[in-house]
């Protein structure tokens, strides 16, 4: 299969890359050259910009192309227009963040999806998933019948630049006493980059169209037992302190990224999405003692800012934060 990837050097892309890679096909990039520009010398990278400049796409021809790279409609709708008469199948990465109600559980694609009173707007941080559902639409319009749409769910593992999972393996292995938020039982949903990918693969293989949430693992997960999955990986002596929602939101801890993988309760649908679809169009899953293990690797292997040392992430509490938390909370009881 030629595929072109729209970007390909940062986080799920650089695992596409790599999965089809593994596959055997012939892969072709189209970015700016901005992010890991020497990344896999090996493959062909065309030069260019989402926004006002696609001429390096001109004149050739692809079997598939995959889109993790597309947050704004217009900029989706130039280049789908562009490849529309080149390739014969377009995936899109959307998100589950399409579903505007983050109360219900249970989520399946056939429910409502967000709506924008403006939708000329183009402030991504503000409209994320609004912007999500109309570049999905756009991608269905302009290439009717050859669209896959996959709305993920928090995508996890090594070259992560959000640490939004990656801070508990690394936190439970330095060990000690260690807040956990909310409830042990909570449900927690999030897939590794690399099972995602191979399933992204595998779908343009054989050009599957449609929408499927994709996120994990197949059967429930609950935060204790991913915390006591670190803990099995980590090997250091620890132990975890549950604290209340009500207490991390009295003391205006942000769920997502300084508290990673907790909301409060009553926002945790979007923990419990269905992915019942992409199972059966095959979607499967490592084992999570896997992914954290690698998780870890990687860490060891980033600069010393974002090392192990300090706990500087660029997600999840610092270590002074968490102490002065604990002590707070142990007063209180």
């Amino acid at each position: 299969m030629k595929l072109l990837i729209l970007g390909g050097t940062r986080f799920l892309g650089r695992h596409l890359v790599e999965a089809a890679q593994a596959r055997g096909h012939e892969i072709t990039l189209f970015n700016r050259g901005i992010s890991n520009p020497n990344l896999y010398p090996d493959v062909e990278h065309l030069r260019g910009d989402r926004d006002g400049d696609l001429s390096a796409l001109d004149g050739r021809r692809w079997d598939a192309v995959i889109d993790p790279s597309g947050y704004v409609p217009r900029l989706v709708r130039a280049a789908a227009e562009k490849l529309a008469g080149v390739v014969e199948h377009y995936t899109f990465i959307s998100s589950i963040s399409v579903y505007p109600d983050p109360r219900l559980p249970n989520v399946d694609e056939d429910a409502a999806v967000a709506t924008l009173e403006d939708e000329t707007t183009e402030d991504v941080a503000a409209a994320y998933g609004g912007l999500k559902v109309l570049c999905e639409r756009t991608v269905e319009t302009v290439l009717p019948g050859r669209a896959l749409n996959v709305r993920a769910g928090l995508i996890v593992g090594p070259h992560d630049p959000t640490d939004r999972f990656t801070y508990w393996p690394v936190r439970v292995a330095l060990g000690g006493d260690i807040l956990a938020p909310g409830s042990p039982e909570r449900q927690v949903q999030f897939i590794d980059a690399r099972d995602l990918a191979a399933w992204i693969i595998s779908m343009a293989e054989t050009r599957q169209v449609g929408t499927f949430n994709a996120t994990g693992p197949a059967a429930a997960l609950t935060m204790g037992e991913t915390l006591a999955a670190c803990q099995s990986v980590g090997g250091l002596q620890s132990t975890f302190t549950w604290v209340s929602d009500e207490f991390l939101l009295e003391h205006e801890v942000t769920p997502f990224t300084e508290m990673p993988l907790w909301v409060p309760e009553t926002y945790n649908g979007l923990m419990s999405v269905k992915i019942d679809r992409a199972l059966a169009a095959g979607l499967t899953f490592r084992p999570l003692a896997e992914t954290i293990e690698d998780t870890l690797a990687w860490n060891a292997t980033r600069d010393e800012e974002f090392s192990n040392k300090g706990l500087r992430l660029r997600g999840g509490m610092m270590l002074e934060r968490e102490a002065e938390l604990l002590a707070l909370w142990r007063k209180r009881r």
